[in-house]
Protein backbone atom coordinates (compact mmCIF):
# COMPACT_ATOMS: atom_id res chain seq x y z
CA UNK A 1 0.00 0.00 0.00
CA UNK A 2 1.10 3.10 -0.99
CA UNK A 3 1.14 5.92 1.72
CA UNK A 4 -0.97 9.31 2.26
CA UNK A 5 0.24 11.77 4.50
CA UNK A 6 -2.14 14.21 6.10
CA UNK A 7 -0.73 17.72 7.42
CA UNK A 8 -2.89 20.75 8.82
CA UNK A 9 -4.30 21.81 5.76
CA UNK A 10 -3.01 18.97 2.62
CA UNK A 11 -2.99 15.40 1.96
CA UNK A 12 -0.42 13.88 0.18
CA UNK A 13 -0.82 10.63 -2.25
CA UNK A 14 0.36 9.29 -5.07
CA UNK A 15 -0.65 10.92 -8.59
CA UNK A 16 -3.43 9.55 -10.53
CA UNK A 17 -4.49 10.36 -14.25
CA UNK A 18 -7.37 12.67 -12.59
CA UNK A 19 -4.27 15.06 -11.28
CA UNK A 20 -3.64 15.67 -14.84
CA UNK A 21 -6.73 17.98 -15.62
CA UNK A 22 -7.01 18.68 -12.29
CA UNK A 23 -3.95 20.99 -12.33
CA UNK A 24 -1.04 19.20 -13.39
CA UNK A 25 -0.91 19.68 -16.68
CA UNK A 26 -2.13 23.82 -16.14
CA UNK A 27 1.27 23.73 -14.13
CA UNK A 28 3.54 22.69 -15.99
CA UNK A 29 2.26 24.51 -19.14
CA UNK A 30 2.36 27.71 -17.21
CA UNK A 31 5.72 29.64 -18.30
CA UNK A 32 5.41 30.82 -14.56
CA UNK A 33 5.24 28.02 -12.90
CA UNK A 34 7.99 26.53 -14.64
CA UNK A 35 10.48 29.47 -14.82
CA UNK A 36 12.97 27.53 -12.52
CA UNK A 37 12.74 24.25 -13.75
CA UNK A 38 12.81 24.33 -17.66
CA UNK A 39 10.53 26.44 -18.63
CA UNK A 40 6.63 25.33 -20.15
CA UNK A 41 6.17 21.76 -21.45
CA UNK A 42 3.70 20.65 -23.64
CA UNK A 43 0.62 18.95 -22.67
CA UNK A 44 1.98 16.04 -24.05
CA UNK A 45 5.29 15.93 -22.10
CA UNK A 46 3.35 17.12 -18.50
CA UNK A 47 1.94 13.85 -19.26
CA UNK A 48 4.92 12.42 -19.33
CA UNK A 49 5.89 13.55 -16.31
CA UNK A 50 3.40 12.72 -14.55
CA UNK A 51 3.83 9.05 -15.70
CA UNK A 52 7.33 9.25 -14.64
CA UNK A 53 6.26 10.45 -11.55
CA UNK A 54 3.48 7.43 -11.08
CA UNK A 55 6.77 5.05 -12.22
CA UNK A 56 9.31 5.47 -9.83
CA UNK A 57 6.27 4.61 -7.07
CA UNK A 58 6.47 0.73 -8.67
CA UNK A 59 10.39 1.10 -9.44
CA UNK A 60 11.59 2.63 -6.16
CA UNK A 61 8.66 2.44 -3.80
CA UNK A 62 8.98 5.87 -3.17
CA UNK A 63 8.37 9.76 -5.44
CA UNK A 64 6.44 12.57 -4.94
CA UNK A 65 2.90 13.37 -3.79
CA UNK A 66 0.32 15.13 -5.07
CA UNK A 67 -0.68 17.71 -2.66
CA UNK A 68 -4.27 18.43 -2.58
CA UNK A 69 -5.90 20.75 -0.37
CA UNK A 70 -8.30 19.68 2.16
CA UNK A 71 -10.81 22.68 2.42
CA UNK A 72 -11.14 22.36 -1.33
CA UNK A 73 -10.22 19.46 -2.85
CA UNK A 74 -7.72 20.84 -5.40
CA UNK A 75 -4.51 19.46 -6.67
CA UNK A 76 -2.31 22.18 -5.62
CA UNK A 77 1.32 20.98 -6.21
CA UNK A 78 3.70 18.12 -6.12
CA UNK A 79 5.67 17.59 -3.31
CA UNK A 80 8.54 14.59 -1.94
CA UNK A 81 10.94 12.61 -2.66
CA UNK A 82 12.70 12.22 -5.68
CA UNK A 83 15.82 10.15 -7.29
CA UNK A 84 15.86 9.46 -10.89
CA UNK A 85 18.72 7.95 -12.32
CA UNK A 86 21.86 10.31 -12.00
CA UNK A 87 20.85 12.75 -9.83
CA UNK A 88 23.25 13.83 -7.42
CA UNK A 89 22.05 12.96 -4.14
CA UNK A 90 18.16 12.04 -2.58
CA UNK A 91 16.06 14.79 -2.75
CA UNK A 92 13.26 16.16 -1.80
CA UNK A 93 11.66 18.85 -3.79
CA UNK A 94 8.16 21.17 -4.10
CA UNK A 95 6.48 22.57 -7.06
CA UNK A 96 3.20 24.04 -6.37
CA UNK A 97 0.52 25.68 -8.54
CA UNK A 98 0.11 29.46 -9.00
CA UNK A 99 -2.80 29.35 -6.71
CA UNK A 100 -1.12 28.15 -4.11
CA UNK A 101 2.17 30.57 -3.44
CA UNK A 102 2.33 32.26 -0.67
CA UNK A 103 0.17 30.40 1.69
CA UNK A 104 3.10 28.17 3.47
CA UNK A 105 1.99 24.79 1.56
CA UNK A 106 5.81 24.23 0.28
CA UNK A 107 7.22 24.59 4.07
CA UNK A 108 4.09 22.61 5.67
CA UNK A 109 4.41 19.65 2.84
CA UNK A 110 8.32 19.88 2.77
CA UNK A 111 8.76 19.13 6.62
CA UNK A 112 5.84 16.16 6.39
CA UNK A 113 7.74 15.03 3.76
CA UNK A 114 11.28 15.25 5.48
CA UNK A 115 9.79 12.80 8.52
CA UNK A 116 9.03 10.50 5.62
CA UNK A 117 12.33 10.29 4.00
CA UNK A 118 14.14 10.35 7.09
CA UNK A 119 11.76 7.88 9.80
CA UNK A 120 10.03 5.67 7.15
CA UNK A 121 12.57 5.52 3.93
CA UNK A 122 15.59 5.38 6.23
CA UNK A 123 17.42 8.50 4.17
CA UNK A 124 20.66 9.89 6.16
CA UNK A 125 20.66 12.83 4.31
CA UNK A 126 18.03 14.72 2.15
CA UNK A 127 18.94 17.46 -1.04
CA UNK A 128 16.54 20.08 -2.57
CA UNK A 129 18.06 21.10 -5.91
CA UNK A 130 17.18 24.82 -6.15
CA UNK A 131 17.82 26.99 -9.07
CA UNK A 132 20.25 30.07 -7.86
CA UNK A 133 17.50 32.81 -9.11
CA UNK A 134 14.99 31.08 -7.36
CA UNK A 135 14.74 32.94 -4.06
CA UNK A 136 11.18 31.77 -2.87
CA UNK A 137 12.43 28.02 -2.89
CA UNK A 138 15.76 29.36 -1.06
CA UNK A 139 13.63 30.60 1.56
CA UNK A 140 11.41 27.21 1.95
CA UNK A 141 14.83 24.81 2.14
CA UNK A 142 16.07 27.42 5.37
CA UNK A 143 13.07 27.23 6.86
CA UNK A 144 12.85 23.20 6.68
CA UNK A 145 16.51 23.42 8.17
CA UNK A 146 18.69 22.86 5.10
CA UNK A 147 21.76 25.00 3.92
CA UNK A 148 23.59 25.34 0.69
CA UNK A 149 26.03 22.21 0.78
CA UNK A 150 27.64 22.95 -2.86
CA UNK A 151 26.70 23.80 -6.41
CA UNK A 152 26.24 20.87 -8.96
CA UNK A 153 25.14 20.22 -12.53
CA UNK A 154 21.80 17.44 -13.08
CA UNK A 155 21.96 14.85 -15.07
CA UNK A 156 20.96 15.62 -18.89
CA UNK A 157 18.72 16.80 -20.13
CA UNK A 158 18.44 18.76 -16.93
CA UNK A 159 22.14 19.94 -16.99
CA UNK A 160 21.11 22.41 -20.04
CA UNK A 161 20.23 24.93 -17.38
CA UNK A 162 23.92 25.10 -15.98
CA UNK A 163 24.96 24.43 -12.16
CA UNK A 164 22.11 24.00 -10.03
CA UNK A 165 22.40 24.55 -5.72
CA UNK A 166 22.26 21.72 -3.81
CA UNK A 167 20.49 22.66 -0.52
CA UNK A 168 20.60 20.16 2.64
CA UNK A 169 20.68 18.26 5.38
CA UNK A 170 21.20 15.57 7.23
CA UNK A 171 18.75 12.69 9.35
CA UNK A 172 21.02 13.59 12.67
CA UNK A 173 20.09 17.59 12.24
CA UNK A 174 17.26 16.95 11.02
CA UNK A 175 16.46 15.16 14.33
CA UNK A 176 18.09 17.38 16.48
CA UNK A 177 16.02 20.62 15.34
CA UNK A 178 12.75 18.84 15.86
CA UNK A 179 13.72 17.84 19.23
CA UNK A 180 14.81 21.71 20.21
CA UNK A 181 11.33 22.42 19.33
CA UNK A 182 8.63 21.85 21.59
CA UNK A 183 5.65 21.68 19.38
CA UNK A 184 7.34 20.60 16.37
CA UNK A 185 5.03 20.58 13.49
CA UNK A 186 4.48 16.55 13.08
CA UNK A 187 2.57 14.79 10.23
CA UNK A 188 0.47 11.48 10.62
CA UNK A 189 0.43 9.34 8.63
CA UNK A 190 -3.37 8.17 7.22
CA UNK A 191 -1.56 4.87 5.63
CA UNK A 192 1.44 3.37 5.78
Amino acid sequence: MRPTIETERLILRMPSQADFDAGWAEFHTDPDCMRYLGGAMPRSVAWRALAQVVGMWSLLGFSQFSAIEKATGRWVGRVGPWRPEGWPAPEVGWLFHRSAWGKGYATEAGRACLEHVFETLGWDFVSHMIHPDNLPSQAVAQRLGSRLVEMVTLPPPMDVAGQTQMWGQTAEDWRAAQSASSGAFRSSALNA
